[in-house]
């Protein structure tokens, strides 16, 4: 069943390069959403979509770009990956609410407004106090929607997420994190916000990251499968689906400048600690793209019905980009 599926991930940000994307065709995934950048600013974020084209150029038989929802069908029916562009953070557009369209003209489909930290647009997770979307955050809220770029809210704090669903007039996406009462992390999010979530018509893509999963690194496929059916008592079938945050062949430098970036002379270890500051032990059923098919087998095993599977692997992440990355007044035909 698993190859004939439109698998999505919500999330990755790996070293990218040819040994990867073949991994990604062997698990039968058809789509990636791929971070691009965290802390970068304007002339960074052009310098990786540069190194994405290159990507692209020296794959054109493993890879695409996405540039609007169909790319995904054409990415299944080609036997290809469909590469689409997301930042971690508002850094892309600096200060600029004129950017927000021009990122959004270079093919970067999904921002999330904060990245833990309180920033120009709205609150972070990590943050002791959460003041909610910022005026520039309502304003870029506003923009995003006209634009049709998706506005995520994954490292973002309790209330600037609920502002960021009430503001928003398209439903918004948690791209790669778990319920709060799975795990106690900062990242989570409670019950009553994954409701408040699912009633806009939002999305919830489930992260494999050990530091937002019961147990960590040992947490077993069946207990992720049981997380997925509480929540889909929780949301609804049609609001969940994957985002695993998988981080493949990163240095340990790579992870600090995700917790660190330029903002702290002092070393934060954001959900590590000192003791356990490394990148934490990988799931022994999740190791990289190529386990996807055990996902699919962990679904099925736990009673959801072909059809259930399918829409938690891809179809409600592709009924979800087909409703929110079209431009405002303009037909999916007008989007190039």
């Amino acid at each position: 069943m698993h190859q004939d599926l439109i698998v999505i991930d919500g999330l990755q940000y790996s070293n990218w390069d040819r040994n990867i994307f073949l991994q990604l065709k062997e698990g039968g995934v058809t789509m990636v959403h791929a971070t691009i950048v965290y802390h970068e600013q304007i002339r960074e974020t052009l310098l990786r979509i540069g190194e994405w084209n290159t990507h692209f150029e020296r794959n054109p038989d493993l890879i695409m770009p996405v540039r609007c929802a169909d790319d995904i069908r054409i990415a299944k029916q080609t036997g290809r990956v469909g590469i689409m562009f997301g930042a971690q953070n508002c850094s892309p557009i600096e200060d600029d609410i004129a950017m927000i369209e021009i990122m959004r003209e270079l093919n970067l489909m999904i921002m999330q407004l904060t990245y833990n930290n309180q920033s120009l647009l709205a609150c972070g997770c990590y943050e002791s106090v959460d003041s909610g979307v910022t005026r520039f955050g309502k304003q870029a809220i506003k923009e995003m929607n006209r634009v049709g770029m998706i506005v995520d809210m994954s490292h973002s704090g309790e209330r600037s997420t609920l502002d960021a669903i009430e503001i928003s007039e398209r439903p918004i996406v948690i791209s790669h994190a778990n319920p709060l009462s799975f795990h106690e992390a900062k990242r989570n999010k409670s019950d009553s916000l994954l409701k408040n979530l699912a009633e806009s018509g939002g999305l919830l893509g489930f992260s494999l990251y050990p530091f937002h999963l019961k147990n960590g690194s040992n947490c077993r496929l069946d207990e992720f499968c049981d997380m997925i059916a509480n929540t889909a008592d929780l949301m609804g079938i049609d609001n969940i689906g994957i985002g695993t945050d998988l981080c493949q062949q990163q240095p340990l430098s790579i992870l600090e400048w995700m917790r660190n970036g330029r903002w702290s002379k002092t070393k934060d270890y954001g959900e590590g600690s000192k003791s356990n500051a490394e990148w934490p032990e990988p799931l022994t059923w999740f190791k990289d793209s190529r386990d996807f098919p055990n996902l699919t087998k962990g679904l099925l095993d736990r009673g959801f019905n072909q059809t259930e599977v399918a829409k938690i692997m891809g179809q409600n992440w592709l009924r979800f980009f087909d409703e929110g990355l079209t431009p405002q007044n303009l037909s999916k035909d007008n989007l190039s």
